[in-house]
């Protein structure tokens, strides 16, 4: 009997050496730490860029907003399901400083990440160069935001960039990095936000709330009227987002007052 429970031992620890084996637990390498990650960001947002854009091109003679709502809402939580175990799944440039500044990463991930979205941006609106008819890219200026024709215009679309994606903004940070709140339905939930944002606001700024999204096709198609707009709404609505949360909306962890 001894030496049947023996061996009986031997085979336990035999098994459950062999099963350390077959799934060690260790640290994400360097690779996964900094470099998968910031390519994570690159890749999404020029595949998110990309069908945004050629989305705009075709849709140029087209019924309105709905199909570029759609497009822009679905591809969004599409690529945010994808890579949310990457990279966080940011895309956006005010995004990125949002989480940030509500301790959602760290600060040396911060610009590489605004490079790796700025990059992407770029590519993703040379793919839809490639993709669409010269006649269309030219009549929609390559899905550049040509909405804003006068300074009649500004207030208005200047408003609307920072209200709408301060509220982006602020599903984001309550769905993902606030604790309290954190939900798996964030893809769902920002996908929605978009879509609506565009059927409420198109009309009025062209609801960028991404500057990646704006600086892509800006470069592509040089045009630049107007498009400081599409930087200083979205980036204002972000950093408003992020003081709310850490201010009023957070939890114990995030809030600074009133713990």
């Amino acid at each position: 009997m001894a030496d049947d429970r023996t061996e009986m031992g031997e085979v336990e620890t035999t098994l459950m050496s062999s099963d350390s084996k077959i799934s060690p637990t260790r640290p994400p390498n360097k690779f996964e730490r900094l470099y998968q990650p910031c390519l994570g960001e690159l890749v999404g947002t020029m595949f998110f860029v990309f069908i945004g854009c050629v989305s705009v091109i075709e849709n140029v003679d087209g019924p309105g907003r709905l199909q570029p709502a759609l497009v822009h809402g679905l591809a969004v939580a599409i690529m945010v399901a994808c890579m949310a175990e990457i990279s966080g799944s940011h895309f956006n440039p005010p995004f990125t400083l949002a989480i940030y500044l509500c301790g959602g990463m760290e600060m040396h991930m911060v610009v590489p990440y605004l490079a790796s979205q700025l990059t992407g941006g770029i590519l993703g609106a040379a793919m839809a160069k490639v993709m669409t008819s010269s006649e269309n890219y030219a009549k929609a200026h390559g899905a550049a935001f040509a909405l804003l024709q006068s300074n009649d215009q500004i207030v208005g679309a200047l408003f609307g960039e920072v209200a709408m994606t301060c509220l982006v903004t602020m599903v984001v940070l309550l769905g993902a990095v606030n604790t309290k709140t954190q939900s798996p339905l964030v893809p769902f939930m920002v996908g929605c936000t978009v879509i609506i944002n565009i059927l409420a606001g198109g009309d009025v700024s062209g609801t960028c709330l991404n500057p990646a999204r704006a600086f892509g096709p800006a470069v592509l198609d040089n045009y630049w009227a107007y498009h400081w707009v599409y930087w200083v709404g979205p980036i204002t609505g972000g950093l408003i987002a992020a003081a709310l949360v850490r201010f009023v909306l957070g939890d114990r962890k995030i809030r600074l007052y009133l713990k």
